[in-house]
C-alpha cells in the first residue's frame, strides 16, 4: 500500500457532499435558526421587562421603550430594504458567474454554488430579512411602562449585529465572485478540489486481488445519469453480512441507464441482493466526491476553451497545464488500479474500478495536444510537462510496492513518451519552417517565457 495517508469514509459522507452541491440547504437552515433565535431573543426581552416591572423601575421601562421606538424605525427601514438588497447583489453576481461560464467553462458554476462563502451569504441575508420582520411584530402599541409586556431590546440589538455582519460578508462575497472571472483563482480551486479528492480515495494495491466467482449482477434500476458516487459504508456491511464480495462495474463518471450492470456479485449469498437507492446515486453532473478525473477534465475543458479560434488565449492553456502537471505528479507514485474496500477484519468486500496511470494522463494531455499544433507557447510547455513527468518518475522515492517497483515506472513512462512523439510528430506536420519547429519543440515551464 502507498503511504499516503488515507480517511475511512464515514457513512454520512455521500450526504454531506450532496448538500455541498446543492444552493438550498444552507439558507433554509438559516431561515429556521433565525426564527428560533427571535423565539430566544424574545423571551429574553419578556423575562427582562417582567423583572424591571417586579422591582417597580418604570423609568427604566420607559427609557428601554424610548430607545426600542428610536431603534424601530432602523429595523422597518432594514427590512424593507433588505429583500431589495439580496436582489441586487445576487444578479450581478449570476452575471459575473455567466461571465465567468462563457469564457471558461460552463462546470465553474459549480464552483459558485459549492462555494462556502455564497452559501454563508445568502444565509446571512435571508436571515436578516426574516428577523426583522419578526422583529416588527414584537413591538407594543401600548406607551405606558405598567401595562407593556415585552420591548424588543435584545432583538433590536440582535438586528443590528446580523445587519453589521452582512455588510462584511457582502464585502467578502463580492471579493470572491471577483475571483470566479480570474483564471488563476478558478484553476487553483479545481485543483484543490482534486487533491482533496485523491486524499479521500484509497489506493490501489499494486497487485491483483483474486475475487471469488461471479454468482450475480444487480441491475441498476433508477433514472438515468451520471453514476455520481456509491455508498462504500453501506455496501462494505451489507457485503460483509451477506458473506460475498460486490464489484461495481461502472466507473464513477459513467452514464448510466435502467438495466445497465451495476454490481457484480462475487461469491455466493443465500439471500437477493437488493441495491436501495441511497446506495448508488446517480445525478445530472460528475461530482469530485469519488471521482478521480473530474480535476483534469475540467482542467482540459478550460484548456480546450482557451485554444480555440474564438477565444486564442494560449496563456490560459499554460496554466491549466501547469495544474495537471500539479496533479499528475501528485499520482505518479501511487498505485492506481482497482481500489479495494475492506470491512472491519480486513476482508475485501467491495471492488472499484478507477482509472489508471494512462487514462490520467490520456485524459490530462491528449486533447491540449492535439488543439495545441500552432500554439508554440502550449507546445513548449507541454514539453516541459513531459520531461518533469519522466524526471519525477526517475526518482527513486520511499519505496512501499516491493519488487515491481521498476515495472511500474517503466509502464507510467509509456504513455509520456507516446504523448511526447505524437506532440513532435503534430508540429513537424503543421510547421513548415524548421527554425519555427525547433522553437515549438524547445521545452519551457512558462511556454515563452
Amino acid at each position: 500500500m502507498s503511504v499516503r495517508s488515507y480517511r475511512r469514509p464515514r457513512p454520512l459522507s455521500p450526504l454531506r457532499e450532496h448538500l455541498r452541491d446543492t444552493l438550498w440547504f444552507a439558507p433554509t437552515l438559516g431561515l429556521v435558526l433565525s426564527v428560533l433565535l427571535w423565539v430566544g431573543a424574545s423571551a429574553l426581552d419578556t423575562a427582562l421587562i417582567t423583572a424591571l416591572k417586579e422591582e417597580q423601575s418604570y423609568d427604566e421601562v420607559r427609557s428601554l421603550m424610548s430607545i426600542t421606538e428610536d431603534a424601530k424605525t432602523i429595523v422597518t427601514t432594514i427590512s424593507s430594504a433588505m429583500m431589495t438588497f439580496i436582489g441586487v447583489v445576487f444578479s450581478i453576481s449570476l452575471v459575473a458567474v455567466q461571465m465567468a461560464s462563457g469564457q471558461l467553462t460552463p462546470r465553474v458554476v459549480r464552483i459558485f454554488v459549492r462555494s462556502r462563502i455564497s452559501k454563508l451569504t445568502l444565509t446571512i441575508f435571508l436571515a436578516t430579512f426574516l428577523f426583522s420582520l419578526l422583529v416588527l411584530t414584537s413591538y407594543d402599541s401600548d406607551i405606558n411602562p405598567r401595562r407593556v409586556s415585552s420591548v424588543p431590546v435584545i432583538q433590536s440589538l440582535l438586528t443590528m449585529v446580523l445587519v453589521a455582519l452582512s455588510l462584511l460578508l457582502f464585502i467578502a462575497y463580492v471579493s470572491s465572485t471577483l475571483r470566479l472571472m480570474q483564471v488563476g483563482p478558478v484553476v487553483d480551486r479545481i485543483t484543490r478540489e482534486a487533491m482533496r479528492a485523491l486524499a479521500r480515495q484509497p489506493t490501489g494495491e499494486g497487485t491483483p486481488v483474486e475475487l471469488p466467482p461471479e454468482s450475480l449482477r444487480i441491475p441498476y434500476r433508477g433514472r438515468a445519469g451520471v453514476l455520481r458516487d456509491v455508498n462504500v459504508t453501506w455496501l462494505v456491511r451489507r457485503a460483509r453480512r451477506q458473506g460475498v464480495v460486490l464489484r461495481l462495474i461502472p466507473r464513477i463518471g459513467d452514464f448510466v441507464v435502467p438495466g445497465t450492470p451495476m454490481l457484480a456479485v462475487h461469491g455466493k449469498s443465500n439471500t437477493r441482493l437488493r441495491v436501495p437507492s441511497f446506495a448508488v446515486h446517480v445525478g445530472t453532473e460528475r461530482t469530485f466526491h469519488q471521482d478521480l478525473g473530474l480535476g483534469l477534465r475540467q482542467l482540459s475543458d478550460i484548456a480546450l476553451r482557451a485554444l480555440s479560434p474564438a477565444v486564442n488565449d494560449p496563456t490560459t492553456a499554460v496554466q491549466c497545464v501547469d495544474r495537471i502537471v500539479q496533479l499528475l505528479s501528485a499520482l505518479a507514485h501511487e498505485p492506481l488500479g482497482a481500489l479495494h474496500h475492506r470491512d472491519t477484519q480486513g476482508q475485501v468486500r467491495l471492488e472499484q474500478d478507477v482509472p489508471n496511470w494512462t487514462d490520467l494522463v490520456d485524459l490530462g494531455l491528449a486533447e491540449i495536444r492535439a488543439a495545441s499544433t500552432n500554439a508554440p507557447q502550449v507546445t513548449r510547455r507541454l514539453m516541459a510537462a513531459v520531461d518533469d513527468l519522466l524526471l519525477l518518475l526517475a526518482q527513486d522515492p520511499a519505496s512501499t510496492w516491493g519488487w515491481d517497483e521498476r515495472v511500474m515506472v517503466e509502464e507510467r513512462r509509456i504513455p509520456l513518451l507516446r504523448h511526447r512523439t505524437l506532440l513532435v510528430q503534430s508540429v513537424v506536420g503543421a510547421v513548415s519552417e524548421a527554425a519555427d519547429r525547433e522553437f515549438a519543440l524547445l521545452a519551457d515551464r512558462q511556454g515563452i517565457g
